[in-house]
């Protein structure tokens, strides 16, 4: 079996996950892993999928197919890279105002301590007091062993400091 990450995007309509999930099954492929979303009148996605190792190229060759019915495909071979065995897993959540450069800067920071964003998700939010723009983050992150987690938190507060927003580590 071969494991295969894509990524596809194209205009948000109906069918297009049923779309996706015919071709990788007339392929004998198994949709393993998936995150989709609906982003700016477009739908996104990345997942994984196995197939028998003689069904990769045309499985491949069907799934860039799409293309034609509106749908951008990238197809990658996984390299299933195991988790260090190393690292724990630390959940990263901030809200703040909205201002350029949070993303940036938390990653930032984060990359210094050879910290790995596994996952995340962001969005703006009405406030519920005030009616302004809220920004939240939520993250999963792999935070190698040798990182002293309250050497991350004061880092992190002295960034959320600066950018006026609140974090918190789990």
């Amino acid at each position: 079996m071969t494991s295969l990450v894509m990524s596809f995007i194209g205009r948000d309509k109906p069918g297009l996950v049923g779309l996706l999930s015919s071709t990788i099954a007339e392929h004998q492929g198994n949709w393993l892993e998936s995150g989709m979303s609906r982003l700016g009148g477009q739908f996104a996605g990345v997942l994984i999928i196995q197939v028998p190792a003689e069904q990769e190229e045309a499985l491949t060759t069907a799934l860039k197919g799409l293309e034609n019915q509106g749908l951008k495909v990238s197809i990658e071979r996984s390299e299933d890279a195991a988790t260090a065995a190393n690292t724990r897993a630390v959940t990263l959540d901030l809200v703040g105002h909205d201002k350029t450069g949070i993303v940036r800067d938390i990653s930032r920071a984060l990359a210094s301590m050879q910290i790995n964003v596994h996952k995340m998700q962001t969005e703006l939010v009405s406030g519920s007091m005030s009616g302004e723009q809220l920004f939240k983050a939520s993250a999963e992150l792999l935070v190698p062993s040798p990182v002293d987690l309250d050497e991350l938190q004061d880092k992190l507060e002295a960034i959320a400091s600066d950018l006026m927003v609140d974090i918190t580590l789990d």
